[in-house]
């Protein structure tokens, strides 16, 4: 009897052992269609107390990332099996058919449930996410198929058990709390839709194609926080998931946060992660001749004492997108401090002011010497 009571105990453990084995179903691309759950493409997975990475989906971290209304972001890709990306100097990477790049946009929570407007940690995300310590709102796919690029966006219930798709977007109400309780900001999370999507995505004016905005060397340049003491792309080469990285010379962004960059830098990184995608050469804003690509280094094309071409009621009655020494007076920093539908900018993605990017810019440009004569000619300094 004893022995048989011990076997019993044995096989209730070798059970419970198998009960708790990891058993996820593999990542599924979708070829075509647009599947109404995230959990049908296996990416991540969420059993309500934390959302995990499925076997194969890297994550990664940019130097200086796209501002969302304070929401952080983990971010990850994965490819099919044998397949490699290619590197581009200055443009996204090529992946490969059958990628899936994913983005969870969520906030920290407090004990008391409240939601935290505070800096990312490097190591929030080391192990997924914490759902008894995070608030999810939507996590957005983008997914190479035969004919290109798609963007689906996804929003998480109530339980941040599965997250549904929203193709018309949807309106989050949050309320942002500092940690010191000094402040509150109440506001509209906005979930983009279809075409809002395409309309940050479509990064060529003339092609109107989406491709992915921060998976570009510049960006991917960095130490990887779930690696210390790794580069991000040395390792994705090493792993046999990226072809022609060069041994040299590889374009770097700064953070805009680190005090030991050069304003100059940080301020030209904010930028071109935030506004460069539609404000460049071949990006959707063109014809407004203001290009804010990492690229660009006229400064006339930055915006010294250029005119607006068509920015209508978004000038504040300022004359120049940038007069250097004097950011009150200066079109960029009075969109970027607006949220009026007509001025602010970028026009979508979010529904507060960044007020640490808005410092930098100002910073940035108070630095620049001269002035504009009253037909926008640059005066230098003699």
């Amino acid at each position: 009897m004893k022995q048989f009571v011990i076997c019993a105990a044995l096989l209730a453990a070798a059970m419970s052992m198998i009960g708790c084995k990891r058993s996820d179903a593999p990542v599924a691309f979708h070829a075509q269609g647009q599947p109404q759950t995230l959990g049908e493409w296996h990416v991540v997975i969420s059993d309500g107390k934390r959302l995990r990475f499925n076997q194969g989906v890297e994550p990664y971290a940019l130097n200086t990332a796209l501002f969302s209304d304070y929401a952080h972001k983990l971010r990850t890709i994965w490819m099919p099996a044998n397949t490699k990306a290619t590197y581009r100097a200055d443009e996204a990477f090529d992946f490969p058919v059958g990628t899936i790049i994913s983005k969870t946009f969520y906030y920290p929570r407090a004990k008391d449930g409240a939601v935290l407007r505070v800096a990312e940690q490097a190591d929030e995300t080391r192990d997924g996410l914490d759902l008894t310590k995070v608030r999810m709102i939507e996590t957005r796919l983008l997914v190479r198929r035969e004919a290109g690029w798609v963007a689906l966006p996804y929003v998480w219930n109530a339980e941040q058990t599965e997250a549904i798709l929203a193709r018309a977007g949807e309106t989050v109400p949050l309320t942002l709390h500092k940690p010191d309780g000094s402040a509150k900001q109440s506001f509209a999370y906005m979930v983009p839709d279809e075409n809002q999507c395409a309309g940050c995505h479509g990064t060529n004016n003339t092609t109107r194609e989406l491709h992915p905005i921060g998976p570009k060397a510049r960006h991917l340049n960095r130490d990887d926080p779930w690696h210390p003491g790794q580069n991000q792309l040395v390792r994705m080469a090493a792993a046999q998931r990226l072809q022609g990285l060069p041994a040299e010379h590889v374009p770097q962004n700064a953070r805009f946060d680190d005090a030991s960059a050069s304003l100059e830098s940080r301020a030209r990184a904010y930028l071109d992660v935030n506004c460069g995608h539609c404000h460049s050469q071949v990006g959707p804003a063109d014809t407004s001749g203001l290009w804010l690509d990492a690229a660009t280094d006229e400064s006339r094309r930055l915006g010294l004492c250029k005119p607006p071409v068509a920015a209508g009621q978004g000038t504040g009655d300022h004359m120049f997108d940038i007069v250097p020494g004097r950011p009150q007076d200066s079109i960029l920093v009075y969109r970027m401090n607006s949220l009026d539908p007509g001025a602010m900018m970028p026009e979508v993605g979010r529904s507060t002011v960044h007020e640490e990017g808005v410092t930098l810019i100002r910073d940035w440009i108070a630095a620049w010497l001269g002035t504009c004569s009253s037909d926008g000619t640059h005066v230098a300094v003699k």
